[in-house]
């Protein structure tokens, strides 16, 4: 471990749903924690398959990942986690006891709550055999239930990262609030996130919750060619799932005017989902100007970055999209959208232009600006690296998130004082 590192407890790092190709920041935030000297012991409750993985990283992250789920379809595994936990009986039913308090009304949560229980059992006793010294949860859905329940039964704390949009959409029904109060930090990506946090967990817990970054190592994207001030047509990339939230709708309305009066105007779709197929039907009227991939692993999003002029991202929800660090990584401008923290990371006329949500007219104009105008894309696309160096930097951003797992809690949102504890 460096010299100037935090001693570090064994962590796991605990999921509901890893390693997934729209997950590629935990991955590098993993890394990052392993380069500072953190032994690291990944967790998820349910398996992925390979189709699911960000190709040689997602396959060795599924390699080396305990799954609970796995283990719960062991009926002996479970029994003996049970006989193990149950020797320390006031643990037991304090946890059980938690788990209760914390149900929904009906018995849908009845049973849910039960499930994470004996997730946790299962967690609890991974905890012991690995010597575990601190959980940390990404995203306050189950894993992170299943993590408070797990400090319940061993005593062993436990952090989250807090995103959005999914873990703010019914805050209460996740029981946001007893999450954070219980963590003993809460990591949040945004300060607009860190607001929402606020909103549902007593004062006094306001202290603990700190804006940690998901980030991107700069290097991958510092070979990206410079954009030329002179070009001609413009080449757009959207990279993300296919998914409603993601308005390409939206984007497709657009270019409905803005195509048959650009002749070198492309649109790249990288990416996957469920919307698929009637994303690829909507955009036939576009011919081969619109182009899917599939999905790509972080070498391929780097090599298309490299290859196009402006990122589209129009979506009506995000939380803190990492596909737009890459882009400044990479020196090319962004056109996106106001939601959550989007404007923390992007300066509007700086590095990019952002839109309200849903707003084809603003968003159709944005657009066109850049496609017109390739000196402006190429002074916008300059001004993007430092950004990301001094604010989204993965290695900065997890000797950060350290600190705290190390219980130097510091007094500021982003970043902590290293001479607090």
């Amino acid at each position: 471990m460096p010299s100037d590192s935090p001693a570090l407890p064994r962590i796991a790092y605990l999921t509901g749903l890893y390693p997934l190709v729209s997950l590629t920041f935990i991955e590098r935030e993993i890394a990052a924690l392993r380069a500072l000297g953190a032994e690291i012991h990944t967790v998820s409750v349910r398996e992925t398959t390979e189709s699911q993985h960000s190709g040689p990283e997602g396959r060795a992250a599924a390699a080396s990942t305990h799954y609970l789920l796995r283990e719960a379809k062991n009926p002996l595994k479970l029994l003996t986690a049970q006989l193990r936990l149950f020797k320390n009986p006031s643990r037991y039913f304090q946890a059980l006891r938690m788990a209760w308090r914390l149900r929904n009304p009906g018995l849908k949560s009845v049973i849910y709550q039960i499930i994470y229980f004996l997730e946790a059992t299962l967690m609890a006793d991974f905890v012991d055999l690995q010597n575990i010294g601190h959980i940390h949860s990404h995203f306050a859905t189950n894993g992170t239930m299943v993590a408070l329940l797990t400090k319940e039964l061993t005593g062993v704390p436990y952090s989250f990262t807090l995103h959005g949009p999914v873990d703010l959409f019914e805050p209460e029904g996740l029981k946001l609030g007893p999450k954070a109060e219980n963590a003993a930090f809460v990591a949040v990506i945004s300060h607009f996130a860190r607001s929402q946090l606020m909103l549902f967990a007593d004062r006094a817990h306001w202290k603990r919750f700190r804006i940690i970054h998901c980030g991107v190592d700069p290097a991958r994207y510092a070979d990206a060619p410079a954009l030329p001030e002179d070009a001609t047509g413009c080449r757009l990339l959207f990279v993300g799932r296919f998914d409603p939230e993601k308005g390409v709708h939206v984007l497709f309305e657009a270019l409905d005017t803005l195509m048959p009066t650009h002749a070198g105007l492309t649109l790249t779709m990288v990416g996957d989902g469920q919307d698929r197929p009637e994303l690829e039907a909507a955009a036939a009227r576009f011919g081969d100007r619109i182009h899917f991939t599939g999905y790509l692993d972080q070498a391929g999003v780097a090599q298309a970055l490299a290859e196009h002029d402006v990122l589209v991202l129009p979506s009506f929800s995000e939380g803190l999209p990492v596909i737009l660090m890459e882009a400044l990584a990479s020196a090319r401008p962004v056109v996106t959208t106001q939601v959550a923290g989007v404007g923390e990371l992007v300066q509007h006329g700086e590095t990019g232009l952002i839109a309200p949500p849903g707003d084809v007219h603003t968003l159709r104009r944005h657009l066109e600006t850049l496609i017109k105008d390739s000196s402006l894309r190429a002074r916008m696309g300059a001004a993007g690296p430092a950004v990301v160096i001094s604010d989204f930097n993965v290695a900065q951003e997890a000797a950060e998130l350290a600190k705290l797992i190390a219980g130097k809690l510091g007094e500021n949102p982003h970043h902590t004082d290293t001479d607090s504890t």
